[in-house]
């Protein structure tokens, strides 16, 4: 066995460009992960896809739909909160005509003695009638800025479009708002 001499000046050198790759390979993964929020924005909006919060497309003109008076379908609603927040519909459920434009109010309380900001994110059940739900007014196309300890009431205008599916007899449109950027102590308490 013969063990060759090494060059402490080679090792070195190979050390520091390997050192100097390692770092640009740092860089472009942390650059790369930050990118990634506007890209992620930016597929989605060109694909349609996550669009729970945007208004729903052509629920302006739904407002001249004929009215299906031959039906009524069961419309439930439901609400979840995350954080110091108490949220709840003023009413659970309401009989409507396909067509009809109706509005229901929810209420959201901030329970805390600082100013919160949260978002609602709505779901639908069955998911097939999501497209047949159509919101014109929502408070969950915006962010929600709550004052310290304040109550709002926020309405949700929409129109069940007279094409749904004849099998739906009830959807349930069902919301969670939670609170963005929370404190630490509050985030690790939860």
């Amino acid at each position: 066995m013969s063990s060759q001499p090494q060059n402490p000046q080679v090792d070195r050198s190979f050390n520091r460009s390997m050192l100097v790759k390692l770092f640009v390979v740092a860089a472009l993964m942390f650059g790369f992960g930050f990118a990634l929020v506007p890209m992620y924005k930016a597929i989605c909006q060109i694909t349609g896809i996550n669009n729970l919060v945007q208004r729903d497309v052509g629920a302006r003109e739904a407002k001249n739909t004929q009215v299906d008076a031959s039906r009524t379908v069961s419309i439930e609603f439901d609400a979840n909160a995350r954080g110091p927040l108490q949220f709840k519909p003023e009413q659970n459920a309401l009989d409507i005509h396909p067509g009809e434009v109706m509005t229901v109010m929810y209420q959201v309380t901030n329970e805390q003695n600082r100013t919160v900001k949260a978002q609602a994110i709505p779901s639908y059940a069955p998911k097939q009638a999501t497209e047949y739900f159509k919101k014109i007014e929502c408070f969950c196309f915006t962010q929600q800025t709550l004052g310290p300890n304040e109550t709002k009431r926020m309405p949700v205008v929409f129109v069940v479009d007279p094409k749904l599916p004849k099998d739906v007899k009830t959807i349930t449109l069902s919301y969670t708002f939670f609170e963005l950027d929370a404190p630490k102590s509050v985030a690790k308490g939860s």
